[in-house]
């Protein structure tokens, strides 16, 4: 009865589907890694339609490897900004901006064996909302990001802002307390900035987090650069480092080179990552490279 009593409209609008399939070869030292092949693939539903005061509906989902990987409604209210619910796989702009430097694949992180210490810890999960609106101010973009409560967590809320007032130039900040495990709320900082002058782009990157946990705090810093030696082929280089609150650690240090390259609807790319003292481990040092193949239709 429940259901039967709830109104439902529908209205003309446009559906797409869109996908991708990765082929992808991983392998590391200090690890049997067996078959390295591994493959993914992703088929992205979407439905969108005008109503009639001028705002615009998108509907999204996305199935990955024949599971739901996430779905969302997004209301476009024009100069009012965009709001969206996301139903499964939603997330904040601090996860969004944990390395926003510039790489032709993975991260200088990425890739290597072994539980290494994170970026940033942004909050995600299902049935959250996502605010951004960029006309507030010429330049500046507005990101929120509101993840009720649920079942052992509390209310999570976080914001970014992003300037893109300078030709070349992109400077962006992201904050909020991480409250989906109410025992250890976790408090981050992102910033970070990137330059772009004819085919280079160099990019820094400086968080924080600070842990209700005690003794578990971390620092990221990161740097990269890329350069695009034609319309085709991309190539870059970074570095990263995380320091830690416990003493006992190692700061974990690491570097990436990668490549990327693209002819038509083939993308070949690849990543070859040193990080020592992984996780913090003083001496536990790994390598690791990944090579993909993608194809999007």
């Amino acid at each position: 009865l429940g259901t039967a009593l709830v109104s439902t409209a529908s209205f003309a609008g446009d559906m797409a589907v869109t996908g991708s399939a990765f082929m992808t070869f991983t392998g590391n030292d200090n690890t049997d890694t067996g078959n390295g092949w591994t493959m993914s693939d992703t088929m992205s539903f979407s439905g969108s339609g005008d109503l009639d005061n001028g705002w615009g509906i998108t509907f999204s989902h996305a199935i990955d490897g024949g599971i739901n990987d996430s779905n969302s409604i997004a209301i476009d209210m024009g100069d009012a900004g965009t709001l969206t619910f996301a139903g499964l796989g939603g997330s904040g702009p601090v996860a969004a901006n944990d390395d926003k430097t510039p790489s032709a694949n993975e991260e200088s992180w990425a890739n290597s064996a072994g539980t290494k210490s994170a970026a940033a810890t942004g909050a995600s999960g299902n049935s959250g909302f996502n605010y951004t609106n960029s006309s507030l101010m010429d330049g500046v973009t507005v990101d929120l990001y509101l993840l009720p409560s649920a079942a052992g967590s509390k209310t999570t809320f976080e914001y970014g802002l992003t300037y893109t007032g300078i030709d070349g130039l992109t400077v962006g900040y992201a904050g909020g307390d991480n409250e989906t495990t109410a025992t250890n709320v976790r408090e981050s900082r992102n910033l970070w900035a990137t330059y772009t002058m004819d085919s280079i782009t160099l990019g820094v990157q400086d968080n924080s987090t600070d842990a209700q946990t005690a003794n578990t705090d971390t620092d990221f810093r990161a740097v990269g650069i890329s350069y695009a030696v034609s319309d085709e082929l991309s190539v870059s280089y970074g570095m990263s480092t995380v320091e830690h609150e416990n003493t006992t650690l190692q700061d974990q240090d690491a570097s990436a080179i990668s490549f990327s390259y693209v002819t038509g609807g083939m993308t070949f790319s690849g990543t070859m990552n040193n990080v020592d003292n992984v996780g913090g481990a003083g001496g536990t040092d790994n390598s690791g490279y990944e090579l993909n193949v993608s194809f999007a239709f």
